[in-house]
């Protein structure tokens, strides 16, 4: 009897669940319907066009069951100039948000993704245009606290490539995994193409502090990081740190085929920064380095056929035995100084800035052996051009000089001139002020 009524019980057990499934079912079917119809396609398309500022198609909307439930999108075009495209989207929930009413993301996929630089700053001027006509800071505030939850837990990059201003590629993985509060908890990424291809990074967050190591270039690049973050509208946020730099062959750190500089890099680096949002902090950052190159290699630029013919001097290259000085950035831009450089016929110091358009500016001067007198000539020059075509070239003192010591003594007058008369032109900018 017992037996006949749990077999009753099981039975009918079993035709709930089989009429939950097929309720379930159903409903994902009808689901998949609704989400994969035209009109919710171009509803979609509508309301990411709005965010953004910029049109936006799309190829596909859908529900996909496996592996995991998400809903996916296809063929995503950003219709900026050049176009931002992503191959696939998919958004997975959290399952434990959503059995309590709350719409929270668990992961963002995001596959095939390619972002010209040029489509990048049109979107952001888009934002920013909207943000001037948007709601008062107040608004703002308070809709960017309820959208946190809105930032998924987990975004995933496959195949993502960045393509710069000039037409550059650098291809990458990376996976990111946020804490509730928006900030990284960790991060990793794995360079697939272009500059410091085969690079691995991590980063990982205890606190406000983070732990950085990279594997890059034969070398590695280790330390650490603290960030502040602004306790309220207003506030900058305060990011510092140091890295410690060694054995990193620094061609592998170059975005183009021609390295302006080869060699094994070894260099110990702080850095602070103050911004009023993460967006901007990058660019307020300040950056102070000691470095040492071995075995470095200058490229484009052959300083003892500078000094030898005086003159304007592209192409060639320079073998040193060593290369140490400072590096300080702000933001971009880039400044040199101490640098001391030395091999068996040659020695240079001086100081070179780098602008963020690339371009090049400062001084050197270079003692090159005259084993015809037994004496050492010391030629100054300007640094001009860019980092892809660097230029040396005497100052108008130092060529009027050279030309004066080319007469009197052939050969070693020449450069002796040279810095004899580099030393008239200064002092005469020190009389008259120019």
């Amino acid at each position: 009897m017992q037996n006949a009524v749990m077999q009753r019980k099981l039975k009918w057990i079993a035709v709930a669940l089989a009429l939950l499934l097929v309720l379930a079912a159903a409903g994902v079917l009808a689901l998949q319907r609704w989400i994969g119809s035209d009109d919710f396609r171009a509803r979609v398309e509508r309301e990411a066009g709005d965010a953004l500022g910029v049109r936006v198609t799309l190829a596909r909307v859908g529900i996909d069951i496996w592996p995991l439930p998400a809903l996916s999108i296809s063929g995503v075009q950003v219709q900026t100039r050049p176009a931002l495209t992503l191959e696939r989207v998919e958004v997975r929930p959290a399952w434990g948000g959503l059995l309590q009413g709350r719409l929270e993301l668990a992961t963002l996929l995001l596959h095939g993704v390619t972002l010209p630089q040029g489509g990048i700053d049109a979107v952001l001027t888009g934002l920013q245009r909207k943000k001037r006509e948007g709601p008062t800071a107040k608004g703002q505030e308070s809709e960017g606290a309820s959208a946190l939850r809105y930032i998924p837990a987990r975004t995933v990059l496959d195949n993502l490539t960045w393509v710069s201003a000039k037409g550059t590629r650098v291809t990458l993985d990376a996976d990111v995994r946020l804490s509730p509060q928006g900030l990284p908890d960790d991060v990793t990424v794995n360079v697939l193409q272009g500059a410091m291809q085969g690079a691995k990074a991590r980063l990982q967050r205890q606190g406000n502090d983070w732990t950085v190591a990279v594997q890059v270039g034969g070398g590695t690049v280790k330390g650490s990081a603290q960030l502040q973050p602004a306790a309220q509208s207003g506030p900058k946020f305060a990011l510092k740190g140091q890295l410690e730099t060694r054995a990193v062959e620094v061609a592998a750190l170059n975005d183009t085929s021609k390295p302006v500089l080869s060699g094994r890099l070894d260099a110990d680096t702080t850095f602070t920064g103050h911004s009023a949002t993460l967006s901007t902090l990058m660019d307020a950052l300040q950056t102070q380095s000691k470095f040492n190159v071995r075995n470095a290699v200058v490229h484009g630029i052959d300083l003892a056929r500078a000094v030898k013919t005086v003159g304007l001097n592209r192409g060639g290259e320079t073998r040193l035995d060593t290369l140490a000085g400072q590096v300080t950035t702000r933001g971009r831009a880039l400044q040199l100084s101490g640098l001391v450089a030395s091999s068996g016929v040659l020695s240079a110091t001086g100081h070179v800035a780098v602008a963020p358009s690339r371009a090049l500016s400062g001084r050197v001067s270079v003692d090159l052996a005259a084993r015809a007198v037994g004496t050492a000539v010391g030629v100054p020059l300007d640094v001009g051009g860019t980092l892809d075509s660097p230029e040396l070239t005497l100052t108008r003192a130092a060529l009027i000089g050279a030309a004066i010591g080319t007469v009197i003594m052939p050969g070693a007058g020449t450069g002796a001139g040279a810095s004899l008369g580099d030393k008239v032109g200064d002092k005469l900018k020190n009389i008259f002020g120019k």
